[in-house]
């Protein structure tokens, strides 16, 4: 899809228009003609039943990580390859872009409108339309949904039009990133609430069915899920708000309906009628490998994951069987770095055409709560527990689950320095040095970047998440960009922290976005830091 950006105050000028082009939408892609056409003629205005609403879910599952060319402005072409996971081949703009931290506003601005117009858009509308009241449960899951992307969106730029997004037609106020954390707190309170309800007065019922992406109609899923949302929003304000992110930490892990503890949990986007678009950038375009961070981490740890989430490299001149970019490489026309290894596409593999598009895993779950009770905080049991199963859960969800028990305990191996056959000044020594087995006798700070490195290659291929740890803790060590083109704006150290606001908000949305700018304690630039991003230590 090819969306021309339109500001917030579009989105607001045209909302009525957007709802109904929703709906024909809706309509287009599965061929439920009669169904809108009762939507048109239903004289209360109001969306009764499960049979009328749960249609309109489809897009919303498919616009949370969109399709290959929403994807790749999305998150592709920034936080995948911020991460350490990804870098791309292909010299678009002759290097000078997102990965060189020459930020482009025409590639960030799409992921600001994406989520409007394709998530918070749909979900207003059916707030509009009653659904809150008639049918709490689906209300539910729309608001976790609503939650899990506009999280992606405030972690990418710090405040944002959030609790009135889509109720002004003159402008649009940003929430600060606190008040939007308090009410992704408050939503989830709702959406468990209501699910929690309706699975008492209806065991075994699944209005969604089919139309659901995720769980396929199973609530009890969808309630372990918006738990584990909690605790790991609850992490991201840790350093920030380490009272508020403790009592919503304990609050997730009492919770009725409990948190993900096994990949059957695992939250991901798969259908029939949607791709994995990582896979289709890397072979169908050539347009991302793999990132020199991770490849210099899982071949010196000797990950066995390695072979499942990238392909071998295709140019002898390489030398070695996995070889990743480093971010901000000078890359040359393609197919200059067109040999290096790329998502594994086959199947079983993360790239694979049908490997769903992970939003959380139960692995990422042991790893918060290993963290938790690092912390201290009480309920968590031991950080080492956690930690173990963390890794073990990770090793069952890509299939080498016999390989477990002998990577958790090495206590030899760390990751490796890099070297870039191409072009030596892209080379560096090892910048990450933690061993994978538990060390009782470790620092508090030691065992964190333990359980964070091996979090953040649980994660894979979740950029968004594992850049937003990064940004938070610190770890792992990356290597740092190649070649730094922000003029001074961004540090070559510190590294990106957010994107900066889409021009088009300053000449639209302008008192709103300047005084967004204003409370944010710097300028609007990669280098300013988002309110949870404390720079200093973690205990």
């Amino acid at each position: 899809m090819n969306l021309k950006y339109k500001s917030i105050r579009h989105f607001r000028n045209q909302y009525r228009l957007l709802a109904a082009a929703f709906l024909l939408s809706v309509a287009a892609m599965s061929g439920c003609t009669k169904k809108f056409e009762s939507f048109n003629q239903d004289n209360t205005g109001l969306l009764a039943s499960a049979v009328q609403i749960s249609p309109l879910f489809p897009p919303i599952f498919a616009s949370i990580y969109g399709e290959e060319g929403n994807y790749q402005l999305d998150q592709n072409l920034n936080a995948d390859c911020y991460s350490g996971y990804m870098m791309s081949p292909d010299p678009f703009k002759g290097n000078i872009n997102n990965l060189s931290y020459f930020l482009i506003d025409g590639w960030n601005q799409q992921a600001f409108i994406d989520a409007y117009t394709l998530t918070v858009g749909p979900v207003n509308f059916l707030a509009q339309k009653g659904v809150p009241t008639t049918n709490p449960d689906l209300w539910a899951v729309a608001l976790i949904l609503k939650v899990e992307v506009m999280d992606r969106i405030t972690d990418k730029w710090g405040a944002l039009p959030y609790s009135k997004a889509g109720t002004s037609l003159t402008s649009t106020p940003y929430d600060s990133q606190q008040s939007i954390y308090n009410q992704f707190f408050a939503e989830l309170d709702t959406a468990t609430s209501n699910l929690q309800a309706y699975i008492a007065a209806n065991p075994g019922s699944e209005p969604l069915g089919a139309n659901d992406w995720v769980f396929g109609g199973d609530y009890t899923e969808w309630v372990k899920f918006a738990n584990s949302l909690r605790l790991r929003l609850a992490m991201h304000i840790v350093k920030i708000d380490p009272t508020t992110a403790q009592a919503q930490a304990v609050k997730a892990l009492g919770a009725a309906g409990g948190l993900m503890t096994t990949p059957s949990d695992d939250a991901g986007i798969a259908n029939s009628g949607y791709h994995n678009p990582i896979g289709f950038i890397a072979t169908n375009w050539t347009d991302i490998s793999m990132g020199a961070s991770i490849e210099s981490i899982l071949s010196g740890y000797n990950d066995p994951r390695l072979p499942v989430y990238y392909s071998q490299t295709t140019d002898p001149t390489i030398g070695r069987l996995y070889a990743g970019i480093r971010v901000g490489a000078a890359v040359t026309a393609k197919p200059g770095y067109g040999g290096f290894s790329i998502i594994n596409v086959n199947t079983g593999g993360a790239g694979a055409p049908t490997a769903p598009m992970v939003m959380m895993t139960a692995a990422e779950v042991y790893f918060l709560k290993a963290e938790a009770a690092l912390r201290g905080w009480p309920g968590f049991g031991t950080a080492q527990a956690d930690y173990e199963q963390g890794i073990q859960t990770s090793f069952t969800q890509w299939g080498v689950s016999s390989a477990a028990a002998a990577y958790i305990a090495d206590n030899t191996s760390t990751p490796l320095a890099y070297t870039d056959p191409k072009n030596s000044a892209n080379s560096s020594p090892a910048v990450e040095s933690i061993t994978i087995a538990w060390d009782p006798a470790a620092t508090q700070e030691q065992s964190l970047e333990r359980i964070i490195t091996q979090k953040w290659i649980a994660m894979f291929p979740e950029g968004q998440e594992a850049w937003t740890e990064f940004r938070r803790t610190g770890y792992p060590h990356l290597f740092t960009v190649a070649n730094n083109n922000s003029g001074g704006l961004i540090s070559t150290q510190t590294q990106i922290r957010r994107l900066a606001y889409p021009l088009n908000e300053y000449t639209t949305n302008t008192a709103a976005v300047t005084a967004a700018v204003s409370a944010m304690g710097g300028p609007d630039n990669g280098g300013t830091r988002v309110w949870w991003d404390v720079n200093g230590g973690n205990f």
